[in-house]
């Protein structure tokens, strides 16, 4: 038993020791750099000894996503624990802290919000969804009574239902307790289009593709951000 702890806990430092190297390779040189025998070089072995502990080199991504996920949501966690502030002032800490830690790791960003598909041609699993759910939850739940959207939309919502369907399904495999109101459709359509807005500005500045000169990026963030709380009554 102690020869297998022992042969577990190698494998376990083996593989973190690969990881290493790979986000290295990846915050340096990009997502492309990333692969296998550029990490054994590092390494000083073969390699093929790397397919012991990873299948592939798609696999090693999938699981460098998933630590780098689990990294932001400490960070945004961390955050949000030293705001002692009102529900607003809360979301606002949030959004910064994505948006800062977006700009501060542009490689990492990419290869979680920027990868669209795998070499199989299969659309990659949206790992930061997952661990997202922890902040967003408890959110969702206190800005869906605390919302007011009446008048706020000024056109009939198209199906949400499959959308309304995999949110219930992903909070409760998290084990997360909401509302039935954080479900609406009109709570989850300005969920979306919150998401959309955040992602899309950050995206625009992490990848410099503004169509102008982006003089005053934290002014123009810190405006979308009333105007989405202003549209469900946050404001």
């Amino acid at each position: 038993m102690t020869e297998v702890t022992r042969r577990e806990r190698l494998r376990a430092a083996t593989e973190l020791e690969i990881r290493q190297h790979a986000r290295a390779l990846l915050v340096e040189h990009g997502r492309d750099a990333v692969t296998l025998r550029a990490i054994a070089r590092e390494l000083g072995i073969t390699a093929p000894a790397l397919y012991r502990y990873y299948e592939s080199r798609e696999d090693l991504l999938r699981q460098l996503c998933d630590e780098i996920c689990a990294d932001l949501a400490t960070e945004l966690h961390a955050g949000l624990d030293s705001v002692d502030e009102a529900f607003l002032d809360k979301i606002f800490a949030m959004c910064r802290a994505f948006r800062r830690w977006a700009l501060a790791h542009p490689e990492e960003f990419a290869l979680v919000f920027a990868t669209p598909q795998d070499e199989s041609g299969k659309r990659q699993h949206d790992q930061f969804a997952g661990v997202f759910l922890g902040i967003v939850g408890p959110f969702m739940a206190e800005g869906a009574i605390k919302a007011d959207t009446e008048g706020a939309l000024l056109f009939e919502l198209p199906d949400l239902s499959a959308h309304q369907d995999a949110l219930a399904a992903a909070f409760s495999t998290a084990g997360i307790d909401v509302p039935p109101e954080a479900l609406r459709p009109d709570a989850v359509y300005f969920l979306l289009r919150w998401w959309v807005r955040l992602y899309g500005h950050v995206a625009l500045e992490v990848f410099g593709r503004f169509p102008f000169d982006l003089k005053y990026a934290d002014r123009l963030f810190d405006s979308m951000l009333h105007e989405l709380a202003h549209e469900i009554g946050l404001a």
